[in-house]
């Protein structure tokens, strides 16, 4: 096999990870991740959230993100992982509302 070869199979392969990527998609759930990232972030700002509930609410965030990951492994989102991922970040929505709004603040 020559490296002219090698090369055009690396990006053969290359190209497959990319379209299968493409195919699990989750916008919805990307777009909603981003959302609250901004809220969190917003809520440290404003003083509304303290250092532990802020690192509560960023574990969470990660959780949601790995179990997209999980969900995107195969290379398809089903219906049902995408039901699950969009339950878990409304979880997740509603705590960062619960955290902003509560009695406690940094300041």
């Amino acid at each position: 096999m020559s490296g002219r070869t090698g090369w055009s199979l690396a990006a053969l392969a290359l190209g497959a990870l990319v379209a299968g990527t493409a195919v699990a998609g989750t916008p919805r759930l990307d777009h909603r991740e981003h959302n609250q990232r901004q809220r969190i972030e917003q809520g440290v700002r404003s003083g509304e959230l303290t250092r532990p509930e802020t690192r509560r609410l960023v574990k969470g965030q990660m959780h949601l993100r790995r179990m997209e990951a999980h969900a995107k492994a195969d290379g398809t989102v089903t219906a049902r992982e995408r039901a699950r991922l969009e339950w878990n970040a409304d979880k997740q929505s509603a705590r960062i509302h619960r955290q902003k709004h509560d009695a406690q603040d940094r300041n």
